[in-house]
């Protein structure tokens, strides 16, 4: 991997594209630090202190929702609406021809997601102006309009930024924001967690080596489970064209242990979380919604059960989409191939929805328990840790396909340079 990237540095086209994403990220870590206009410093720091920095939507924002700045929402809304745009994709049969007509149906999809990014961003705009009011130096409903431009403006041009990377960068510009906005967010929630259990004496810097070395195996786990993959062999038969023989090869369809990857965590626990975002416009709760309240909460095994539940669905629901084993057999039957030992059409498809049930059972319940780590870790040590499972799968992830984005970069560059020569 170091390999890779010394010899990146050493090209010039690769380390421009270098450079480029780099001074992205400078500016959206700078975009952090602007307040939003009426905000209460003094307001929003005692919040900050309340709140803390360690949920998952903080660190993505790279902890700019606590300190209320213009990228307060960051590229979430966006990353909503692209998932919602897959889901019609499947469901809408206009949306499913647009995705089969190439880069000008892709364009059109993506300028809906782009909509679609914008009328998310006004309501959770919306949302958050109206739970945090209290923190505006004035009631000047001026202000609060002024604040939902300007959250909207600021993922927009988040938005803008991430393409920007997928253009002229070195990877999924996506990807990249949210990673860089972890990253950002993890030497803090290290030193809150360190100052916070080395107050213990030996006690506290044994808990601090014990997590670290859970870490460590969780870190080991995640680069298994996403480089992990099923091979089903296919051969596909010989033609004959003129007096040459062609086919008879063999090879393999891959099918990853987890297809869905983090959707279905998002997925869950946005869903296992919309109680607590309905009770933040609820002044007076009542004592039934306040119960279903500390249910659903991740850190009672009633709703650590529930986000167990709600993973495993969404990695289901979501790989279905994704993988189609009436179409793969189709088109393996078109194109001449099988897979050994079974017959084509029917037969195949069973067989190739039986192995993704199984391996999608594998999956799901390898991120379910990844997911859980900063929650068995609060029960174990009675510490709240600010990262985990979750945030290492994104950051291992999008670490991995920066690797490989280099690496092809490479290989292609070597490509040219042969076929030149």
């Amino acid at each position: 991997m170091f390999k890779i990237f010394a010899n990146s540095w050493k090209t010039k086209e690769i380390r421009s594209k270098i450079l480029y994403t780099l001074m992205i990220f400078a500016i959206i870590r700078m975009g952090t630090l602007i307040a939003l206009p009426g905000i209460d410093v003094s307001g929003v720091a005692a919040a900050r202190e309340a709140m803390g920095m360690g949920t998952l939507y903080n660190m993505i924002a790279g902890g700019a929702n606590s300190s209320w700045s213009l990228f307060a929402m960051g590229i979430g809304p966006y990353i909503t609406a692209s998932i919602i745009m897959q889901l019609l994709t499947i469901a809408i049969p206009k949306f499913e021809q647009l995705s089969k007509e190439g880069p000008e149906g892709r364009k059109k999809l993506q300028g809906y997601s782009r909509y679609g990014t914008v009328i998310l961003a006004f309501i959770q705009g919306a949302g958050l102006t109206y739970t945090y009011k209290s923190m505006f130096v004035s009631n000047n409903p001026l202000f609060y309009v002024a604040s939902v431009i300007s959250l909207v403006c600021g993922t927009m041009f988040i938005m803008w930024l991430a393409e920007q990377i997928t253009a002229k960068g070195i990877g999924n510009g996506s990807s990249m924001v949210i990673f860089i906005n972890i990253i950002s967010s993890l030497p803090q929630g290290i030193a809150t967690l360190y100052y916070t259990i080395t107050g213990s004496g030996l006690v506290g810097v044994g808990k601090v080596v014990a997590i670290l070395v859970i870490l460590i195996i969780v870190l080991a786990f995640i680069v298994c489970v996403n480089t992990g993959e099923r091979r089903l062999p296919v051969q596909y038969s010989s033609k004959m064209a003129g007096r040459s023989q062609m086919g008879g090869r063999g090879t393999h369809m891959p099918i990853k242990v987890n297809t869905a990857g983090v959707i279905s965590i998002i997925f869950a626990l946005s869903l296992l979380q919309f109680p607590q975002q309905i009770g933040n416009f609820i002044s007076n709760k009542s004592d039934a919604f306040e119960t279903v309240l500390e249910y659903t909460s991740m850190t009672h095994p009633v709703g650590a059960v529930l986000y167990v539940l709600l993973i495993l669905f969404f990695t289901y629901f979501y790989t279905s989409i994704v993988i189609n084993p009436n179409e793969i057999a189709m088109n393996m039957k078109k194109n001449g191939g099988f897979i050994p030992g079974i017959r084509p059409g029917q037969p195949t498809s069973a067989y190739i929805a039986r192995v993704v049930n199984r391996i999608t059972l594998v999956g799901g319940i390898c991120y379910a328990l990844l997911a859980l780590v900063p929650i068995l870790l609060q029960w174990i040590f009675s510490i709240n840790v600010g990262f985990g499972g979750t945030t290492l799968i994104i950051v291992v992830g999008v670490a991995l396909d920066v690797v490989k984005s280099l690496e092809s970069q490479l290989l292609m560059r070597h490509y040219k340079g042969f076929l030149s020569e």
